[in-house]
Order: C-alpha cells, then structure tokens, then sequence
C-alpha cells in the first residue's frame, strides 16, 4: 500500500496538472467533448477547476483524511461510474485511491475519456499504481462495490453485489425552496444551479418551491442571462417539450430559453423546470431531507444559492460517507 502522504502528493500533482495547459491534458479534453456533445469545453473546464481546487489542494486532503482511521490491508474495490456530467466519478475515484484500496473502475461511455487519461497520468507518475488502479469492463472477484446508476440499473445492481459490502446510488436531483423576497444576485447565482451543465446533474435544481402567489416574472427575466439555446441538444430538448406543452394544453411560462411548469415530481427534463407551491417553509424542508429523491436544497439557511455544483470532499453523494465504508473494509 502506497503511503498516504505519497498518496496525497500525488492527488496534489493531479490538481496542478488538471489546471494546465499541458497538452497531453488539453487533448483529452478535446477528445471528450467530442465523444460527448454535452460536455462543452467550457462545463469540462468548471468541472476540472472544481476538482482541482475543492479536492486537489493539499491542506484539504490532509484535513479530509484526518477525519477517518486507514485500513490496515488493502481490499479491491470495484466502482460503477455514471457519465452524466463531466468527471462526475472522480470523487469515488478520490476516495478509494486515498483509502489506500485496490481499484477496479468502470467508466461510463459518456465520460470514459479524462478520467482514463488521468488514471494514466498517475501511473506514468508512479508505475506502482498499474497493479493497483485497473480499467475494466466486468467487475469480478471484487471485495466490495460502489455503483452509480438510474433506479431501473439500481435493481441488478442491489441483485448483481447484494453478497458483498456495497453502496448502491439512484436518481436523485436537487431543489430550491424560494421565499419571494431574494434579490437579483440571489436570483442570478441560482441560475447557475439550474443551467449548469445543462441540468443534468444530480445536484442541479430541476425544481423550485414557492410561496403561494409567487411572481415569475422576475426570475424569468434574470435567467435569460444564461443562453443555453446556443447548445444545439439544449435547444432541441426545449423545442420538443415546447411543442409538447402547446399540444397538450399543458399551461407552462417561458423565456424562450425555459419552461416553467406547475409540477409535484422534482425530476424534470432538459429545458424544464419544475416548480410547486408551499404554504408551511419548515415542513417542507422536513419533507425534502426525508426524501430519497434529493441531493440537495438550495435556498437561505440551507444549500447557499449558486453553489449546488461546488461540493467539497466532504459532501458525498446521497449523503453516505463513502470513506467510512471504504475504511471500514477487512
């Protein structure tokens, strides 16, 4: 087992090398945005910086390690990625790395191509790692599983490791409960916990809760600031779901970029956003953080507005501390 200050002085070469120019680096992001028309340059980059700058950073890493006893013996550890935003697997990647565990990666098609050069990156860094991180394609032999999916691959999952430790992750999204009286910045910074991304990742707002009586009109015209109808999939999303509404009558507002439509379900589609009405503030925070839907709430007092998309090390997804199983592994 590698070190862990070894570990940690890698995963801080890692961050250096993920905010260069470098070109190796600079090509694999070429190439992924090419394998993938949802990762623009520029949301492969938010999601690089991020990385780099949340997770990466020494002082961060020593303190999150702090935190958690390392196993003693190493174990092989599979992990299921999704690819629904960029780089959206690396903190499971981070995790069983600085666990000092063996990994078994399955990436995701969507998003096979950074995390496979970073991974190569590593171990052109340090050769030893070739006999501890493998890309595969079938997860065997495994001593324990981390898999991310939608709830219909959930179930083979829960089916397929349900003999071995595993965490088992399902659709979730995030939402934001609005009082009626948020100013313009606020307004402007949850506008980026919608549209970044496109809305596709578990913690982007697809929904919001507000006060009965609520005028949109507002908020409608501070979003257009965001243009996501230059993005071609975006644009076909929303003119799809536009003619959708028109035809069934669904009552819906607009700013030409988005759909507001009166709807319970937090999950909405690209383009859409969903939104309800709540009389009681407290009993609907209450109901979110019961619910196995949510990532996360946005909104005063809670998720600051504009950053559901900047987690740190401690904010794990559904809110399971993958270190503490990880850790926990004999």
């Amino acid at each position: 087992m590698i070190a862990a200050d070894k570990r940690i002085e890698l995963m801080t070469k890692l961050g250096e090398y993920m905010l260069s120019d470098e070109e190796s680096w600079l090509v694999s992001k070429e190439r992924a945005v090419i394998m993938n028309a949802w990762f623009t340059p520029f949301n492969i980059d938010l999601a690089a910086q991020g990385i780099a700058q949340s997770f990466l950073q020494k002082d961060k890493l020593e303190q999150w390690l702090g935190n958690y006893p390392m196993p003693a013996k190493s174990s092989k550890v599979g992990i299921v990625m999704a690819g629904n935003i960029p780089l959206v697997g690396f903190h499971d990647f981070l995790c069983g790395f600085m666990s000092g565990h063996e990994l078994f990666l399955k990436l995701s098609s969507k998003d096979e191509v950074m995390l496979r050069h970073l991974v190569e990156r590593l171990i052109a860094w340090e050769p030893e790692l070739a006999e501890k991180i493998q890309i595969a394609d079938r997860l065997n032999n495994c001593h324990a599983y981390i898999a991310t999916g939608s709830n219909n691959t959930a179930r083979y999952f829960e089916q397929y490791f349900s003999k071995y430790p595993h965490i088992i992750r399902r659709n979730r999204t995030s939402v934001a409960i609005l009082t009626g009286d948020e100013t313009d910045e606020e307004l402007r910074a949850l506008g980026k916990d919608v549209f970044t991304y496109f809305g596709l990742g578990c913690r982007n707002v697809t929904q919001i809760c507000v006060p009965v009586g609520y005028d949109f009109s507002r908020l409608l015209e501070i979003f257009r600031a965001f243009n996501p109808m230059e993005h071609h999939k975006y644009k076909n999303n929303y003119d799809y779901h536009f003619a959708i509404y028109m035809l069934n009558r669904v009552p819906y507002l607009t700013n030409d970029s988005l759909l507001l439509v009166e709807n319970d379900l937090p999950f909405s589609a690209v383009s859409v956003l969903h939104y309800r009405y709540y009389d009681d503030r407290k009993a609907l925070i209450e109901e979110l953080k019961n619910s196995s839907d949510i990532q996360t709430i946005v909104g005063r007092e809670l998720t600051p507005f504009g950053t559901a998309q900047q987690p740190t090390l401690f904010d794990y997804a559904d809110g399971v501390d993958i270190m503490a199983f990880l850790c926990s592994l004999k």
